[in-house]
């Protein structure tokens, strides 16, 4: 009793002290510079397995993939890899890679085993406690590479994978970033559950080590069961594993924007010239009408995005929850569908809270300038 009491108030000095550290270290964090995608196993270390695959080389090739569509998509974005080849990585050297490249995202890339060979689906763990059996037992077997390591009670204090108790230490370090992993993995199993149809097994909190060695905002995505035969087929072909990495790709495109108050550097000339071209043409349809400003969305307005289609929905309620007024504009080849036209950023702020507790999680406010998408931080200064 004693000595659970000893660990818990370490637990909570440490936790206190990391995350003030680190939220300092971190203070002037504006967006993604640099992301470092970590195969996970390797060499020796094959991960789980399946009837004809190892978890080692599945992860490799999404891995990867994409890091192809970042670099392709976003040239000024720097990727660094901590293996582009089948070798083997101690747990803490991925993390080192990550650390020493001062990387903005840590995305960690495996694939899931389970006893139930009918298990299946996709999901995308953060640092965290783990909430459940199943939870623990997906980091154990992860965290188990640790025992191929011959230093492994030098490097990790005597961590032992297979003590529950060993887990609660692990939660503290990426407190400072939990938000913004957690926005990230819920954009992860969003991207696999509307654009690749694979089953959502939820954004879940788990101690991984090699996630608590990092220092910037990390998920580690489970892609699928090997143990599953169905599963197995999609995750080891060149069409599954295209379509895994450009959804993970997908939801880095999004929580870059977010997070930078943006679109794709490469579409907005594009996205401008076309909206210059339509606002011309319907200010000399209305030139004579009353309110013509308002009409053409004239100023700054913020509204909240809340779904985004490769094929044009119709606008109806009934397609978006029940919500009325819904409009829509084009950018980067996706349509964008959102609710609102507020005058600052404390109601759509507001209007975003409502629109995702009536089940648009992932809802977020964008800003307009005269019709033209613009950054948030530019329309507060046009403000």
């Amino acid at each position: 009793m004693i000595k659970r009491v000893i660990v818990w108030f370490l637990v909570l000095i440490m936790n206190v002290f990391l995350t003030s550290i680190m939220a300092q270290g971190k203070s002037d964090f504006f967006g993604v510079k640099t992301v470092c995608i970590d195969a996970g196993h390797g060499g020796h270390d094959g991960g789980c397995q399946g009837s004809k695959s190892q978890e080692k080389h599945v992860a490799l090739s999404i891995a990867l993939q994409l890091g192809k569509y970042i670099e392709a998509n976003f040239p000024d974005v720097k990727v660094v890899y901590t293996r582009k080849t089948d070798v083997y990585l101690k747990l803490w050297e991925r993390a080192a890679i990550a650390n020493k490249a001062k990387a903005d995202l840590f995305i960690c890339v495996h694939a899931n085993a389970n006893e139930n060979k009918s298990a299946f689906g996709t999901e995308t763990f953060v640092m965290g406690l783990h909430k459940s059996e199943s939870n623990l037992n997906v980091a154990k077997r992860e965290n188990s590479s640790i025992l191929l390591e011959e230093d492994y009670k030098t490097k990790y204090s005597d961590f032992d994978p297979n003590s529950p108790e060993s887990y609660i230490v692990l939660t503290m370090r990426q407190n400072a970033f939990l938000d913004q992993s957690l926005s990230f993995a819920a954009k992860v199993q969003t991207q696999f559950t509307e654009r690749v149809g694979r089953k959502n097994r939820g954004v879940k909190q788990a101690g991984f080590l090699v996630l608590h060695q990092t220092n910037m905002p990390s998920v580690l995505i489970e892609t699928g069961f090997l143990t599953n035969k169905e599963e197995e087929k999609f995750l080891v072909s060149d069409l599954g594993q295209d379509y895994l990495a450009s959804a993970v790709f997908r939801a880095f495109k999004s929580y870059k924007n977010e997070l930078e108050g943006k679109e794709i550097t490469k579409f907005e000339k594009v996205l401008a010239v076309k909206q210059a071209e339509v606002d011309e043409k319907e200010e000399s349809k209305k030139k004579n009408k009353k309110n013509k400003g308002e009409e053409l969305g004239k100023g700054v307005v913020f509204k909240v995005q809340i779904a985004t289609s490769s094929k044009k929905i119709e606008l109806k309620p009934e397609n978006f929850n029940g919500v009325k007024d819904v409009t829509i504009y084009e950018a980067g080849g996706l349509f964008r569908y959102t609710v609102g036209k507020e005058k600052n950023m404390t109601d759509a702020n507001r209007l975003q809270v409502q629109l995702r507790s009536n089940g648009f999680k992932d809802a977020f406010v964008v800003a307009f300038s005269d019709g033209k998408r613009v950054s948030i931080s530019k329309a507060l200064q046009l403000q």
